[in-house]
């Protein structure tokens, strides 16, 4: 029997993974009995920041990574795919209907018993644990989880994104425009193979709402931002975030053009009514299959709800928005993950214990979603008495898994993944392990010559009779 606590994205990954090897699974998770601050339903695997899980091909390493889960069944892209909505080159998801896809996945599994329960202390259990709380872990379990590592936990503050009603918004001031004209269509019914993941159509149209600004325009919205009440940080904390997730008001006071060279960069954004790229441009994103739910992208922020009412509405299009849900913030919690943990996700010193999710010191949706994959495969090994493994680091999945184990532990930081901690390609032999590729010159080209490189060393991975990369337990 393993034990799961935490049924966000990497705990539920993590039990679908161990009962489809056959092992039995008890999963926790608290809500409805104890709410937090910024789940808003009882289901599992809710996604209370963006809908998005970034960019779906091969050209990135999180769409590598992707597809190395779907090769390995994994039941959150599963879900995801199902539940896609267009963003463009990137996976967006109607959210209920994700979160409702993996509760059902979940709950209707002969091997998984789902406990709706809080589980303040780690518990005294047969067979492995994997602690998959998440970065909201209750105070209580918190101290004792610090305790267990023998450091004190790290922290940042992770911001979310307004959502407004599609309704409220003025469509004579958008424009409808996927970036440099990209839009990501894959069928429902298409196979999952590298072809299919790096490609994407485009249907002339466009998946975003755009609300682009003139130099005025901007600057007014610029100067209102600057001088918006923020809302307070915990008093005993000094103000650390994430750089992949920034605040839009701290990314405003590095400079007043920081925000023209981040989320509202205009480039390949062309106006049709112009032709020309706009100075500026916001961008919204479908939230939801109906339609009826816009989140600007990239626009998480700290101002008081007030403010961000006052704020957000001189943006073009938007001047009589009705927000669905306000931006927020929140504190977020994770180990020292070099110090702690094993690339199998064990804890060192505990055979029996793991650590999944953005806990573990991974950052997105994806990642948390991979390290509990690897977590529930390797406690099912444990189970059936098999020898623990992660993928070679020549894939998405195991260099995340080497990263949060091997990182310098004096300045250890969440990470998305990235190409920078895959294993590089040989200089010469990397053209040829990329099935006749010629040698990668060019970021885009060394890119793609990665993402191949990784997919065969994955199925070869994944191959019973092939040869597997193996970590000791020792």
């Amino acid at each position: 029997m393993i034990h799961i606590i935490g049924g966000g994205l990497a705990g539920s990954e993590a039990a679908w993974q161990a009962a489809s090897l056959g092992v039995p699974v008890t999963l926790s998770e608290m809500r409805p009995v104890r709410p937090t601050a910024v789940h808003k339903t009882d289901r599992l695997a809710e996604l209370v920041c963006s809908n998005s899980f970034r960019g779906d091909k091969l050209d990135n390493a999180v769409g590598l990574l992707k597809e190395e889960m779907r090769r390995l069944g994994s039941l959150v892209l599963s879900a995801a795919d199902q539940a896609r909505v267009p963003a463009g080159a990137a996976l967006a998801v109607d959210r209920d209907r994700f979160s409702e896809a993996v509760t059902r996945a979940i709950a209707s599994h002969p091997h998984i018993t789902l406990r709706r329960e809080e589980v303040p202390s780690l518990p005294r259990v047969d067979g492995p644990l994997i602690i998959a709380t998440g970065p909201l872990t209750s105070d209580a379990l918190s101290r004792e989880i610090a305790a267990l590592v023998g450091a004190e936990h790290l922290y940042f503050y992770d911001a979310i994104s307004p959502i407004v009603l599609a309704e409220s918004i003025d469509l004579s001031k958008v424009f409808r425009a996927s970036r440099w004209g990209r839009s990501l269509r894959r069928a429902v019914d298409a196979p999952s193979s590298t072809e299919g993941a790096a490609c994407g159509t485009d249907d002339g149209e466009g998946d975003y709402l755009n609300c682009p600004f003139t130099a005025d325009e901007y600057r007014v919205f610029y100067d209102a931002l600057m001088s918006a009440e923020k809302a307070a940080l915990h008093e005993f904390d000094s103000p650390k975030f994430f750089e992949g997730c920034l605040p839009i008001e701290v990314m405003a006071a590095r400079g007043v053009d920081t925000l023209r060279f981040g989320p509202m960069k205009p480039v390949g954004l062309a106006d049709p009514r112009t032709g020309h790229e706009p100075y500026a441009v916001v961008q919204l994103r479908q939230d939801n299959l109906a339609g009826d739910h816009f989140s600007l992208v990239g626009f998480q922020t700290q101002m008081k709800w007030g403010e961000q009412a006052r704020v957000l509405r001189l943006i073009p299009g938007l001047g009589n928005a009705e927000f669905v849900r306000f931006g927020m913030i929140h504190r977020n919690t994770y180990i020292n993950g070099p110090t702690v943990l094993r690339e199998t996700w064990q804890v060192r010193g505990r055979d029996d214990l793991f650590f999944a999710g953005q806990i573990s010191g991974v950052e997105g949706y994806v990642e948390s979603a991979a390290s509990g994959l690897i977590a529930g495969r390797n406690a099912a090994a444990r189970v059936l008495g098999r020898p623990l493994s992660v993928p070679p680091r020549t894939t998405a999945i195991g260099a995340l898994a080497f990263y949060v184990s091997h990182a310098n532990p004096a300045h250890y930081q969440p990470t998305n993944i990235t190409f920078g901690i895959i294993a590089a390609l040989p200089h010469a032999a990397g053209a040829r392990r990329a099935r006749g590729a010629r040698r990668a010159t060019k970021k885009a080209n060394r890119n793609i010559a990665l993402a191949e490189r990784a997919l065969a060393d994955l199925d070869a991975w994944m191959n019973p009779t092939g040869s597997q990369e193996t970590v000791s337990t020792t």
